[in-house]
């Protein structure tokens, strides 16, 4: 059986789209080896994991995990790597001339991006990042996780396809043995906690929604990118805290429970970057979970949002309409559940990764048998 491995030094060890996605999905063709960070033991029925350390800077990724990588994953002698980042691409053409076949997955658009990252950006950075970059391009297959992307990755030598991060339908029906919401005020997010993605926004309605909802509570999950100062710094934080929890990183699978027991789910970020063109994968799971959509009133939410009649789009800054928002969710049921059945018929229509898995399979195939 033909050898797939599945290679970051970034993504956490309960990453949605590889451990959920791409790698259930490629198991039944392949014999499949994920290198993550901090992963523990497999078990039956799962890929061979490969534990790597964990670094939050990139010198230190390359000085002490890369090493890792190369004594772990080499010897393995697979015949498809797989890699998430453009820090492996050097390490990638290692594995080629070993005989692998390289699979480079962009899953955002890093020439928009440096402009709002905290780390890792500096002038050096940057200029090996473009220079790897264009060697990528023509040198191995890739995988596009939105189609925006294209519009800068125009020049390709060799085939490549756009595989969205759809949401995984069966996972979420997982978690329907959970049980039925319990608290009628309740408010969801899930993803990277920063101003970029409207922390602000969401502190400064959630301070208002208490004035007349003094039991409502917002959940964040996901890695926080703003310190303590400009926590209490947002407008309204100080009358909001005792409201918001902040969960951090957590395991996909255990925060989207909290999501059942939620008025709506909250996808806003804010015009900059690549953001106003390329979809949050939240987007998806919330309308899978039949959760009503507060997102962003950019052109392509827009387009999915209220074509899909599964919630709302607001200007991202605009404070008092997500608390208006918020508000309709909680008090009129009626339209929250039909927002909730429209979002999961558009899930299982059209946003669901059985589609994306064909492509994948297909892709991979391609890849192997030219």
């Amino acid at each position: 059986m033909k050898r797939v491995l599945l290679l970051s030094t970034v993504h956490p060890s309960a990453d949605s789209r590889i451990m959920y996605k791409i790698a259930p999905s490629l198991q039944g063709c392949y014999e499949v080896f994920c290198a993550l960070p901090d992963l523990r033991s497999g078990g039956k029925d799962k890929p061979h994991l490969i534990n790597l350390p964990k670094f939050g800077r990139l010198l230190p990724r390359i000085l002490f995990a890369h090493p890792v990588v190369l004594f772990k994953c080499l010897r393995l002698r697979p015949d498809i790597v797989h890699i998430f980042v453009p820090e492996l691409i050097p390490l990638a053409f290692l594995f080629q001339w070993a005989g692998a076949k390289v699979v480079y997955e962009v899953q955002e658009n890093l020439f928009k991006k440096f402009a709002i990252k905290r780390y890792n950006n500096g002038p050096v950075f940057k200029r090996l990042f473009h220079f790897f970059d264009n060697l990528a391009r023509r040198k191995f297959h890739c995988i596009f996780t939105d189609d925006a992307y294209l519009e800068e990755y125009r020049h390709l030598a060799k085939p490549f396809v756009v595989i969205h991060n759809y949401v995984s339908l069966p996972v979420i029906d997982s978690l329907a043995h959970e049980g039925a919401p319990t608290h009628r005020h309740e408010v969801f997010y899930l993803g990277v906690v920063s101003m970029e993605r409207s922390l602000d926004t969401m502190i400064h309605a959630m301070a208002m929604l208490k004035n007349g909802y003094p039991h409502c509570h917002l959940h964040v999950f996901g890695p926080m990118r703003v310190d303590k100062a400009e926590l209490e710094a947002i407008a309204g934080y100080r009358e909001a805290k005792d409201n918001i929890t902040f969960h951090g990183y957590t395991d996909q699978k255990l925060a989207l429970r909290y999501a059942r027991q939620c008025v709506a789910g909250i996808a806003l970020l804010k015009p900059v970057a690549d953001y106003p063109e390329s979809f949050p994968t939240k987007l998806f799971e919330y309308m899978a979970l039949q959760l009503p959509v507060i997102a962003s009133d950019f052109p392509v939410y827009k387009q999915i949002v209220e074509g899909a009649q599964c919630g709302f789009c607001i200007p991202p800054y605009n404070a008092k309409m997500l608390r208006n928002a918020l508000e309709c969710c909680i008090t009129d049921s009626a339209l929250r559940q039909q927002m909730g059945r429209n979002g999961r018929k558009a899930s299982e229509a059209h946003y669901n990764w059985a589609s994306e898995e064909e492509k994948l399979l297909s892709f991979y195939n391609d890849i192997l048998n030219p």
